[in-house]
């Protein structure tokens, strides 16, 4: 079987090139409103120069939801079973903020996926992404049987982060516009949020753990 030969240096640079114009386009317009003319202008590339990398706007589609949700779910996945709980839920939190506020198109680009029904990635739904939260929220429930968290539904509890957290990419123009141009929303949330889940989830320590 033949190998595929390497990419060079210009090959790969090109590439990069127009994910990152891709990932602009289709945060602002959605799968169906982007188009190949919009990706190859914002890339600086004429047209069939790009479908020499690619050979639709489903496959540049496809490549960038790929890497988004392998990047997209390490934080869940670092959650360690072995730490303490209540460090390691509001770490995750905060890696959840971060990443909305240092990869807002790359959130906008999942959400606009997920509203149209995932027809790209609802394989990977049902699937990887079932099975980490399945794992993760038998951790957190463990925890919460244990008396170390307060007990709330685990899998809500993960949907809430998520929320809290993308609330800021996905709605960047809504939150600056209420807050005004002197405040940094993500300082603020991110003092909010600890806050928040610290109280939501401290153990009641009156009560015993479940046997």
């Amino acid at each position: 079987m033949t190998r595929p030969r390497p990419r060079t240096r210009i090959q790969q640079k090109n590439r990069e090139t127009i994910l990152a114009a891709a990932l602009d386009v289709f945060s602002q317009q959605g799968f169906r409103g982007a188009t190949l003319d919009q990706i190859s202008e914002a890339a600086g590339l004429s047209k069939p120069n790009l479908l020499y990398y690619f050979p639709s706007k489903e496959a540049i589609h496809a490549e960038l939801l790929d890497n988004l949700l392998d990047i997209w779910l390490q934080p869940l996945r670092d959650l360690d079973p072995m730490g303490e709980p209540m460090t390691e839920l509001l770490r995750y939190v905060r890696r959840k903020l971060d990443m909305s506020r240092d990869m807002p198109r790359e959130s906008r680009l999942f959400a606009n996926e997920v509203l149209q029904g995932a027809p790209r990635i609802g394989a990977q739904l049902n699937g990887p992404l079932k099975a980490l939260v399945d794992e993760k929220a038998a951790v957190l429930q463990e925890w919460m049987d244990d008396g170390r968290l307060s007990a709330v539904p685990p899998q809500h509890l993960l949907f809430s982060i998520w929320a809290l957290t993308q609330h800021y990419a996905d709605f960047d123009m809504q939150v600056r516009a209420v807050l005004g141009p002197d405040h940094d929303p993500f300082d603020e949330a991110g003092a909010f949020l600890d806050t928040l889940f610290r109280r939501l989830l401290a153990p009641d320590r009156s009560r015993p753990p479940s046997p």
